[in-house]
């Protein structure tokens, strides 16, 4: 981390105006990423059919949230109109395309977090709201609670006027073959599905606010009311203005033991923090001792590489300790980041300096 700051410092001392290549201090910018879910997604795996709707579905999602970006809309609602599109899509677990429990029915978690404030809003084990995110919305405009679970989710529900489905208008017979297989062969959740399925968005808009939102429905043939951690604020869903915005899918037990989305954010706000105390103790001084030049923080930057490379710090604690999966970050400079220790990813980013992205496999796709 030392060495990005030093490169960061040189940079600024050498061009006090201008931190980055094509960077203007204040200009407004956003960006945006989505995901839907990692793990052994290999091409191998996958007809070219099959590709080809992914892809379409990732698009989709994508431009319903630059869309909104693109036209000065805010950060939480781009967030919002990728995941409920995405929740509606039986190719993803969530929503409509959510995994059964042991007991054969569909159980639904989802967070939603404003880096304006750190307001956020979660709900686990919900069954008849067609669009969980939007739950976890109304929970965050209720501002009493953070997180309903259960029963007390769907009371709450009750007094919103969010649209309401039975518990069978989730289900889809490719996901109810794999719980009746992982039942019949005593197989692991991984084993029949091959990934971690969630979808999740982030997002940065032209006032400089950031949101992250992330909805699931868990594991295949989870029992005793399990809940990973894609509801859990901190480990697979935050979001700061002062640092970053995450969303995550994986391993849910191992992510919130290692708090993986607060850790990114965190680590982030250190690094830029760093780099602040670093520019200000380099400032000449005068004979009076006061310094020649004020150094302007908008001035100082974090790219890409330094983004991605703290999100892989944080994933490699994942790994050391038995888990696995990926993340998607947006900052206050600009990029959107994928970070995934897995096979494959199925992603997509769009900022407004024309990076436009969709992909499924590895590095060199």
């Amino acid at each position: 981390m030392r060495a990005i700051i030093a490169l960061a410092l040189a940079s600024f001392l050498t061009a006090p105006a201008l931190a980055q290549e094509d960077y203007e201090p204040g200009e407004a910018r956003w960006s945006f990423a989505i995901h839907g879910g990692a793990g052994t997604i290999e091409r191998a795996n996958m007809t070219p059919e099959q590709e080809a709707e992914y892809r379409a579905a990732l698009d989709a999602a994508l431009e319903a949230g630059s869309a909104i970006l693109r036209d000065g809309g805010s950060a939480m609602d781009a967030v919002t109109a990728a995941i409920t599109l995405m929740e509606d899509d039986p190719k993803f677990n969530a929503g409509r395309g959510a995994v059964f429990t042991w007991d054969g029915t569909i159980e639904h978690d989802a967070a939603l977090m404003d880096g304006r404030d750190r307001s956020a809003g979660a709900v686990t084990g919900i069954g008849t709201v067609r669009h969980p995110i939007l739950l976890a919305q109304e929970v965050m405009r209720d501002g009493r609670h953070v997180f309903l679970s259960g029963a007390g989710a769907e009371t709450f529900a009750d007094g919103t006027e969010l649209e309401r489905v039975p518990n069978e208008w989730f289900r889809t017979e490719s996901r109810l073959r794999s719980l009746e297989r992982l039942k019949a062969e005593k197989l692991s959740a991984i084993d029949v599905d091959y990934k971690y399925g969630t979808v999740g968005a982030v997002a940065l808009d032209l006032d400089g606010n950031m949101a992250a939102g992330t909805s699931t429905g868990g594991l295949t043939g989870k029992r005793w009311g399990r809940i990973g951690d894609a509801p859990v604020i901190g480990a697979g869903t935050y979001a700061d203005n002062r640092s970053c915005a995450v969303s995550a899918t994986g391993a849910g037990e191992y992510f919130i033991r290692v708090g993986v989305a607060q850790e990114i954010c965190t680590r982030l706000r250190l690094a830029w923090n760093d780099l602040v105390e670093e520019a200000e103790e380099s400032v000449p001084r005068d004979e009076l001792g006061f310094p020649e030049y004020a150094v302007h923080a908008s001035e100082l930057w974090l790219d890409e590489d330094d983004v991605r490379q703290v999100a892989d710090e944080v994933l490699a604690e994942v790994k050391d300790l038995g888990g696995d999966g990926g993340v998607i970050v947006v900052s206050p400079f600009g990029p959107a980041v994928f970070s995934f220790n897995t096979p494959g990813m199925y992603r997509a980013r769009e900022t407004s300096k024309g990076v436009k992205e969709v992909a499924i496999f590895g590095e060199g796709e």
